[in-house]
């Protein structure tokens, strides 16, 4: 593994606990973070697939917000 994230890589951690599975996605870029729970005898791509899209629904809101706090026009 490289010092230097690539753009869109993501860091998957799994970590079961007890009859539930707690998925975290990383995005390697920003550190952004988010974390969701799924039942451990769901497919580990399906839970992977709700994490990654949470992790892209995060970032698209922090990047509204922060281009919309940069508007001039908006008060």
């Amino acid at each position: 593994m490289s010092g230097n994230p690539r753009a869109g890589e993501i860091y998957l951690e799994f970590h079961p606990i007890g009859h539930q599975v707690k998925v975290t996605a990383i995005d390697a870029a920003t550190g952004i973070e988010v974390s969701t729970f799924g039942p451990a005898s769901a497919a580990q791509e399906d839970l992977k697939r709700v994490a990654v899209r949470k992790l892209q629904r995060r970032i698209e809101q922090i990047a509204a917000s922060s281009s919309a706090a940069k508007d001039p026009t908006l008060y």
